[in-house]
């Protein structure tokens, strides 16, 4: 099986907090040059603090400016199913990969509430769907048993897993083996490449955003039976990863990293905490100590 890598690409804004489409479309060509395929309005990408016809906008621009290089997968999950199927509707208009779905947050859902959810949406459009879950941020987790039933429905493509856990992923990976056309896709970067191993067809990767030759460079590797490539890109992302991710809250951490090294993709809407002088000197810091300033 060919892996491949997707980045949660970030959402660029100006200083006024408009999005910034011109420099949107900036990483977007700089992802897709380094080899990289794109996730638009993700977790990185600022989605909760965008409006509604931001993310259509949004999306025509990405797809737009990928012009078929790339594939594009882009998120839809929202709280009520019934926003998650409006949205879901336009980005299947618009011609998208892939609609991803994040579980809903706010509202407490059981399983069964989550298999009528994103069935629901699975069932209004065309475009294939992948379940989304990052527990952490939506108080809300796919049981693997969930996963499971899901994967029977004939529109649900497959799970991006962000949660954390390796013995999560290992759960997802062998509801994958069982059912033809569910693909596992890997959140976490230190596991980017442990999860091609393991069965994984790709990954979505934050990190991606400030280090994406790196990030190609693990899929290169693997693809091509060269794991001493694959390995070495791992390890540099890893320990990039491992000292950026001890300051904080790590989207707001990848979005600061990419903005000192390119201020062109602004900072994050409020009420996201304010970059300080003393954290930017640290991210500073570490960029140089890695090569990347």
């Amino acid at each position: 099986m060919t892996c491949e890598t997707f980045v949660a690409l970030v959402t660029c804004f100006d200083d006024k907090e408009a999005i910034d489409y011109a420099a949107t479309r900036a990483q977007v060509r700089r992802q897709v040059e380094a080899g990289n395929n794109i996730m638009c309005a993700g977790t990185n990408g600022d989605f909760t603090a965008l409006t509604f016809e931001e993310k259509v906008r949004l999306t025509e621009e990405v797809v737009d400016e990928v012009g078929g290089k790339a594939r594009v997968i882009v998120n839809a999950g929202m709280p009520a199913t019934y926003e998650t199927v409006l949205l879901a509707r336009e980005f299947d208009r618009i011609g998208v990969d892939g609609v991803a779905v994040i579980t809903p947050f706010f509202i407490e859902c059981t399983q069964d509430g989550l298999v009528r959810h994103f069935s629901t949406v699975a069932d209004a459009i065309t475009t294939p769907v992948y379940l989304y879950d990052i527990p952490a941020r939506t108080q809300n987790h796919i049981e693997p048993d969930t996963a499971r039933a899901l994967a029977r429905h004939g529109n649900i493509a497959g799970i991006k897993d962000s949660g954390g856990a390796q013995a999560t992923l290992e759960a997802y990976l062998a509801v994958s083996k069982e059912a033809e056309g569910f693909d596992v896709y890997s959140g976490p970067d230190s596991l980017v490449l442990w999860a091609f191993q393991n069965g994984a067809k790709g990954c979505i990767s934050g990190l991606g955003n400030v280090m994406p030759k790196v990030l190609a460079d693990i899929c290169a590797g693997f693809n091509d039976g060269d794991l001493a490539k694959a390995e070495a890109a791992q390890a540099t992302f890893t320990a990039f990863r491992t000292d950026l991710y001890k300051l904080g809250y790590p989207p707001a951490l990848v979005k600061r990293s990419l903005y000192l090294m390119d201020k062109s993709v602004g900072a994050s809407r409020q009420p996201a905490l304010p970059p300080s002088p003393e954290q930017d000197a640290k991210i500073a810091a570490l960029l140089a100590a890695h090569g990347l300033a």
